[in-house]
């Protein structure tokens, strides 16, 4: 068995030099795990194979790198699956989606190459069972190459309040497709810090949280104070002492401002032709009025 896969992977490397094209990454990969499950069971073990293959791509790699990997995931998941094997096709999938969500949200945390993510997926945004809709799905934020259900990206950035990467997926209208988004409002206010750090790192921590507040809030109608104050009981003071100064009066005790009503109306109506946030600069809007339908104010 062995030395027929490897006579095969030989000609498929001739063929590909031929044509000037290399094969794809997970192509390569799940070939690579095929033998390791076929030569028994010493090698059953193959998630570390995968995990740290896709590592040393992830660990050093740009935006245009990022960008081709994509491209190759994209193209390998619209291939053809043998029906008989697909519970090993879709272990092999989750656990690299799994290491790229860990290495751009949890090691690089990196704004571009985020935004790249939404940029190759969002024609997928509206399907979460799509195996493309890579934003909703759930990875370990520690290291492991076995996916434990973890967490979402939006539910690790805030945890973290990283509030750059948290603007960018409030702009593609992640918060706005949540089902509670109120819960993204109790994580910024109540988790732990991931660190205590010293008192410069934790004030650097409660600004974040505010920047992180301040960003939800321009993609909700309505806040509800009850649900905090429910959890003051029970969770104790959260993260911001004063929080209920940073809610606008609008959000949760005067009429909502009819101009943040018209930013969620229209921000709606692209968010369902997936052209958000690309459709908002077409708008014959003025400069000021498309930045504050793209969240920067």
């Amino acid at each position: 068995m062995w030395v027929f896969w490897r006579g095969m992977s030989d000609d498929i490397e001739r063929c590909c030099e031929k044509l000037g094209t290399r094969p794809s990454l997970f192509g390569e990969l799940l070939d690579k795990v095929a033998v390791r499950r076929l030569v028994g069971p010493v090698y059953h073990q193959w998630e570390p194979l995968v995990y740290h293959s896709l590592s040393q791509v992830l660990r050093h790699i740009d935006t245009l790198g990022f960008n081709c990997l994509l491209t190759e995931y994209i193209a390998f998941i619209h291939r053809p699956s043998n029906k008989r094997y697909l519970d090993y096709y879709l272990q092999f999938t989750e656990i690299c989606v799994n290491t790229i969500l860990y290495w751009l949200f949890a090691r690089k945390a990196s704004p571009p190459l985020v935004q790249k993510l939404l940029e190759r997926t969002i024609s997928y945004l509206g399907d979460k069972d799509s195996c493309l809709s890579l934003i909703w799905r759930t990875f370990s934020p520690v290291y492991n190459p076995n996916p434990l259900r973890g967490v979402t990206p939006l539910q690790y950035v805030a945890q973290c309040r990283q509030s750059g990467i948290l603007k960018i997926l409030l702009q593609y209208g992640i918060l706005e497709r949540e089902h509670r988004p109120m819960s993204t409002v109790l994580i910024v206010l109540f988790y732990p810090p991931v660190t205590r750090g010293n008192d410069q790192e934790f004030t650097e921590t409660i600004e974040e949280a505010k920047l992180c507040l301040s960003l939800c809030f321009r993609v909700m109608c309505r806040i509800h104070v009850a649900k905090i104050k429910e959890q003051v009981k029970i969770r104790g003071q959260p993260l911001i002492s004063n929080w209920l100064d940073y809610i606008p009066v609008g959000r949760y005790q005067e009429p909502c401002e009819l101009v943040h009503l018209c930013r969620m109306s229209i921000r709606s109506c692209l968010l369902t032709n997936s052209l958000l946030p690309s459709g908002i600069s077409s708008l014959s809007l003025p400069k000021s009025l498309q930045n504050y339908l793209n969240l920067e104010r």
